[in-house]
């Protein structure tokens, strides 16, 4: 049994539930629509933040609609994203598969991310859970400002480590959160438990990230994004930021002169990843990538044990040790 069959256990029934509920809202009377709708449906990937959301539910209460509702919502939310940043980013793949953009064209993507956000904001409106709404709409402008001040900060090269921690609380911390958050508000009206869920989710959120950007500097080809992506797009994550600030100053120079040029040989990219692994940027990033594990973790100790606890305990590992 993988780790994320082990994980769905206590909320198995209800996340195939989830599925034929989602399905729902990604129809459409408009035949265009409807066949893009339908590959987005076909190539789902883990679906990680629904299950964050039932599992959080269930931690603190029974799981019902209100519960779908929020799933839905930060699903719909999630996709929009990630249609939105293939885009942004000119990706051509997702997940192995053809993107929207490079499949249809970068209008059309445009405007189904903006269908799905939409739909997403609806479905609050429509079961009137306005809490969630405001929940997740503070993560929509959250991920945009990072978004912004990411490519802002890239454009000088001049991310400090602050600036890397603001980003990605901004990105994907935000949208985790918002899963903690709602996931809890479904079966709990404490204010005090949805704070609570919803630092829990920040910490799971920042983690994910750093691994995330581990992973692009190990060259395990796994991650869904090519090794050193990042370099090649001129992002400047932990890892490189502290190898920036441990080095000599020439090298520092002849580093970011690399990461600066917009066409990078394979060979500059190698020499870059080598310089991260050399100067300690790795081992660096995993101590902090721990230290927001151990955050998350120490908030789920507050909990009676119980098999979503396990779950949602294993949930964090999963973040801070997947290949991929």
């Amino acid at each position: 049994m993988s780790a994320l069959s082990r994980i769905k256990e206590p909320v198995d029934k209800e996340m195939a539930e989830f599925e034929a509920y989602f399905s729902k809202t990604m129809r459409s009377d408009i035949p265009l629509l409807n066949i893009i709708l339908n590959y987005i449906l076909r190539r789902k990937g883990k679906q990680m933040r629904p299950l964050l959301v039932f599992l959080t539910a269930k931690l603190n209460g029974n799981i019902a609609e209100p519960t779908f509702v929020a799933a839905t919502c930060i699903e719909l939310l999630h996709t929009a994203s990630l249609v939105h940043d293939d885009v942004v980013d000119d990706a051509h793949e997702r997940r192995g598969s053809l993107s929207i953009n490079a499949l249809w064209n970068s209008k059309i993507a445009v405007l189904l991310g903006d269908y799905l956000l939409s739909s997403g904001m609806h479905i609050c409106v429509e079961k009137s859970r306005y809490d969630m709404l405001e929940i997740i709409s503070e993560a929509v402008k959250s991920m945009s400002e990072g978004e912004l001040l990411q490519i802002q900060k890239a454009r000088k090269l001049n991310i400090k480590e602050e600036d890397y921690y603001k980003i990605i609380i901004s990105k994907t911390a935000a949208l985790l959160s918002a899963c903690t958050a709602c996931g809890a508000r479904s079966t709990t009206e404490d204010p005090e438990t949805i704070q609570l869920m919803k630092e829990f989710g920040e910490n799971i959120g920042i983690a994910f990230q750093i691994r995330d950007d581990i992973l692009d500097y190990e060259g395990t080809g796994l991650t869904g994004k090519t090794v050193g992506n990042d370099i090649k797009e001129k992002k400047i994550t932990l890892p490189l930021i502290y190898a920036l600030e441990q080095s000599p100053v020439s090298k520092k120079r002849q580093v970011l002169a690399i990461v600066k040029n917009k066409k990078k040989t394979k060979a500059e990219i190698t020499e870059v990843i080598n310089y991260v692994s050399d100067y300690g940027g790795i081992g660096y990033a995993e101590l902090k990538m721990n230290q927001y594990r151990d955050k998350a973790l120490a908030i789920l100790d507050s909990y009676p044990e119980s098999k979503v606890k396990e779950s949602l305990r294993e949930f964090v590992h999963y973040t801070t040790s997947r290949k991929k």
